[in-house]
């Protein structure tokens, strides 16, 4: 079921959202999904980081200890998830400024779903290549964008025009949770909570 959805969203997103705004899955079904998903980006991460390295430049490879690689990977893992849980308490939060009355399982469908392509871009990092990482999560990132703004009117039941301005905040809301858990992970290592590097 989580898979059809995935391969909908890529596939044919309109229908797809359309799809998902009839049947309502549980909350328990959405957090599934989420839950799956940030997978990806983690294992591939973990993955890169002890086993093979990364080459940024012309310097040479950055490899970490696995140890280290695992803590970085299940940080990276509750990160995201807590991102996207605070992502649709916001969408939820300010819906009825624009009119829309969603319960929270509708909010956190549209946060998850929105989701997907940037947490699915992170299996890039197999290929520890910086640009080819970069290329790839920006791809994602402009497909999670083109998905929210197709996705919230279907799913707030609200018109487009309305529906723009929405999801635009919820863009901006977005943007400034990946800036708060980008200065959390900066605290966290100038506090000694860094990476250990092998060689």
């Amino acid at each position: 079921m989580i898979l059809n959805h995935i391969w909908g969203l890529y596939a044919h997103p309109v229908e797809e959202w359309k799809t998902i705004d009839e049947r309502h899955e549980s909350l328990r079904f959405s957090l599934s999904h989420i839950l799956i998903v940030a997978l990806i980006p983690c294992i591939a991460a973990y993955y890169a980081a002890a086993h093979v390295g990364w080459n940024i430049g012309a310097r040479e490879t950055i490899q970490l200890a696995q140890s280290s690689a695992m803590v970085m990977s299940v940080a990276m893992y509750f990160g995201l998830i807590g991102g996207v849980v605070a992502l649709s308490y916001i969408i939820h939060w300010m819906a009825k400024t624009f009119g829309a009355q969603p319960s929270f399982t509708q909010s956190l469908e549209l946060a998850a779903y929105t989701a997907t392509p940037v947490m699915m871009s992170g299996i890039a990092a197999v290929y520890p290549e910086l640009w080819f990482v970069a290329m790839v999560f920006l791809a994602g990132v402009a497909y999670s964008v083109y998905l929210l703004y197709s996705g919230v009117p279907i799913l707030m039941h609200i018109p487009e025009e309305r529906g723009f301005i929405y999801a635009s905040s919820v863009v901006t809301a977005g943007l400034v949770l990946m800036v708060v858990l980008m200065a959390g992970t900066v605290i966290a290592w100038t506090n000694g909570i860094g990476p250990t590097f092998v060689g």
